[in-house]
């Protein structure tokens, strides 16, 4: 049976709630949630690690991305745009969530939009339960897909939370 996975984890405090921040041995990204809901986001490492397939040890700013998190909430919010991220899913899943890294800061699309980046322009209630089991958010910024009509739907970390980062990275 494989060693499992070495996790690193480290909190941040921001205006709009404390941070959890995992990452790999190798500093990638692979999850970040807010510690309010820090039990989904253990749900998500099960869902795509494995159950017992990972470890999570306390460490401080493991591979800089705490570090780089904390810039972002003061005002860098490129700083997002390059950092590593690695994370498990099914084919479809990583296509939205590849998708979702190449929306521009201070954009947003529609759930119909995505859907369409992805060639799946019927799959928009796909592509919406795909965005919200993103185990890496703000990073992979599903907070920047909203409803058609304009409106701010769906965010694991709350309609307010999700608000603020808009109008943080300057789309509201």
């Amino acid at each position: 049976m494989p060693e499992p996975l070495d996790f690193r984890i480290d909190r941040l405090a921001t205006p709009v709630g404390e941070l959890v921040v995992v990452a790999d041995a190798a500093g990638r990204l692979r999850a970040i949630d807010w510690t309010d809901h820090e039990a989904r986001m253990r749900r998500l490492l099960d869902r795509y690690c494995g159950r017992g397939r990972y470890t999570l040890s306390p460490a401080r700013d493991p591979g800089g991305l705490t570090t780089a998190m904390g810039l972002y909430f003061k005002g860098d919010v490129a700083v997002i745009d390059t950092l590593p991220v690695e994370t498990t899913g099914t084919p479809f899943q990583r296509s939205v969530w590849q998708a979702l890294r190449k929306i521009r800061r201070g954009t947003t699309i529609s759930y119909a939009e995505l859907a369409t980046r992805i060639g799946k322009p019927r799959a928009v209630r796909a592509a919406g339960l795909a965005n919200g089991q993103n185990p890496i958010g703000i990073v992979v910024p599903c907070h920047r897909v909203i409803g058609s009509n304009g409106t701010l739907t769906g965010y694991g970390g709350g309609l307010p939370r999700k608000k603020w980062l808009l109008e943080h990275e300057g789309a509201l």
